[in-house]
């Protein structure tokens, strides 16, 4: 498996969606073997790491069991895991989903909801000394873009995503374990979202790295008038940006193409590939 070096370079992470309902339209549905091909493709095509999730979190997406989101995900990643040599994250807000996925070949854990759903999440998280991704959202993926507002847009993540970080060190995660993500597209306005890109580099004064996921989010649709499978170009911006501004984990639908935005903008603002 590769070993991630946070600070050298912007790591590329895939999205597998196996799903029946992904916003963009791209997830695979009960195909296992469709599944693992699209991830071995994204790896040939330069991601880091593959994140698999099997619970939609588009805004008013419905949730599923713990039964159904594990019998989506977790062939994939016993499959995937011996056929791939990049990372394999497990996009799940739910503690027995992550203990299956970690037992099988997951070493991330993306949680969406920011350690706020389920208690155990922290148990399982440091049980297995995997890492973890926690992520801002204002409500629920039922609720968040019913007019969300802040006060102090940056401040107010950067004070949740602390008492989360907090949170998840004194449950016994260690510090350098967590990802923290500012949460493009939940609970944002188009114009909180641009600002977070724009002031990215603000969330590195809480000393972890960041991930950012502004892959054909609807803030890019807004502005351009795009469907979701046509703003890989708005996307590519937001990308390029984010690096700019500090992005340690960049997450995409479109991964050959982004690996050339990656490959550039770390070769500008990083000196290249070290």
């Amino acid at each position: 498996m590769k070993d991630i070096k946070f600070g050298s370079r912007t790591y590329l992470m895939g999205i597998l969606n196996v799903t029946p309902d992904s916003f963009s339209g791209d997830g695979v549905y009960q195909d296992i073997d469709k599944a693992v091909e699209i991830a071995e493709r994204m790896v040939e095509d330069g991601a880091d790491i593959i994140d698999i999730g099997g619970e939609s979190t588009r805004p008013g997406s419905k949730p599923v069991t713990i039964e159904e989101e594990i019998k989506r995900t977790i062939p994939v990643i016993k499959k995937l895991s011996k056929r791939i040599n990049a990372i394999i994250s497990i996009d799940t807000a739910k503690s027995e989903v992550a203990r299956f996925a970690l037992e099988n070949g997951a070493s991330i854990v993306n949680d969406i909801t920011g350690l706020g759903s389920d208690q155990k999440m922290i148990d399982v998280v440091r049980e297995f000394g995997a890492k973890i991704v926690v992520m801002h959202i204002k409500g629920t993926p039922q609720t968040m873009q019913d007019n969300p507002e802040y006060g102090n847009l940056l401040q107010e993540i950067k004070g949740k995503l602390k008492t989360i970080i907090e949170k998840a060190v004194a449950g016994g995660i260690k510090k350098e374990n967590i990802i923290i993500d500012p949460g493009i597209g939940f609970g944002k306005t188009l114009e909180h979202n641009l600002q977070i890109l724009n002031r990215l580099f603000e969330l590195k004064e809480l000393g972890l790295p960041v991930l950012v996921g502004p892959s054909r989010k609807s803030f890019i649709g807004k502005l351009t008038g795009a469907e979701p499978d046509k703003r890989i170009f708005g996307t590519i911006a937001s990308v390029a940006i984010a690096i700019k501004n500090g992005a340690d984990i960049i997450r995409v639908h479109d991964v050959k193409e982004i690996k050339q935005a990656v490959l550039v903008s770390d070769a500008i603002t990083r000196g290249g590939e070290k």
